[in-house]
């Protein structure tokens, strides 16, 4: 009997190519997605469209509505989408307090009730925006709490947290994702709904020219 796993499965490249690496580890997948009050939908009907073509059985969208607080551009369309590029030196106004610590939480639930051995992650500490609950260290943490938090974890069968693109590079998850047969052009990592990526936000701005640097100019959304 196959393993069993949990993906957090957003419909961006990462979540993605963190999914199909969990079917090359020969795991049955249940994938989970949020309807959190992000400002389009874009992103949903990209996550059911990869359940489809990873040929996913199961796949669970919860109702969690984080934009009632705001306190994210995503979460809050008065606050504008920062389009001058990414500064390291700050925490992206695309950060939305506390989502990745919600949506884990929920991930543990469905696992423990699922009989799950693994909840899967498309968390990343290198590329990415200055997100505090996308670090190693944070994973760790969080581990530990799942391990005191469940029936299963005082069993001493609490579910592992793996985040297989941790400390990949934008342009290695890429090059991961064509390896793995990842249909590039259903997923969406754009911070703005419409019929194409913006190029211009953060997100766009790094799959872009990790898309260039992997050598898949044609991908990118400069191109078009």
């Amino acid at each position: 009997m196959k393993s069993r796993a949990i993906v957090l499965l957003s419909g961006g490249l990462d979540s993605a190519t963190s999914a199909a690496i969990a079917l090359e580890e020969g795991y049955e997948l249940i994938a989970l997605s949020f309807r959190y009050g992000q400002r389009h939908s874009r992103e949903l009907s990209a996550s059911i469209d990869l359940v489809k073509a990873l040929n996913i059985s199961e796949h669970f969208i919860l109702d969690v509505n984080l934009s009632l607080w705001g306190g994210s551009a995503l979460t809050d369309d008065q606050i504008a989408i920062p389009t001058e590029g990414v500064d390291p030196s700050i925490i992206a106004i695309t950060y939305v307090p506390g989502r990745n610590t919600v949506f884990i939480s929920l991930a543990l639930s469905l696992a423990e009730a699922k009989d799950a051995q693994a909840i899967f992650l498309g968390i990343n500490a290198v590329d990415y925006s200055g997100y505090p609950d996308c670090r190693p260290e944070y994973l760790k943490a969080f581990e530990q709490l799942a391990n005191l938090s469940s029936k299963v974890g005082l069993e001493g069968r609490a579910p592992r947290l793996i985040a297989p693109l941790l400390t990949l590079s934008k342009t290695d998850i890429v090059k991961k994702a064509i390896e793995l047969g990842i249909p590039i052009e259903k997923t969406w990592s754009c911070y703005q709904g419409g019929s194409k990526p913006c190029g211009l936000c953060d997100s766009c701005r790094i799959r872009d020219k990790a898309l260039i640097e992997a050598g898949y100019p044609q991908l990118a959304s400069v191109y078009q």
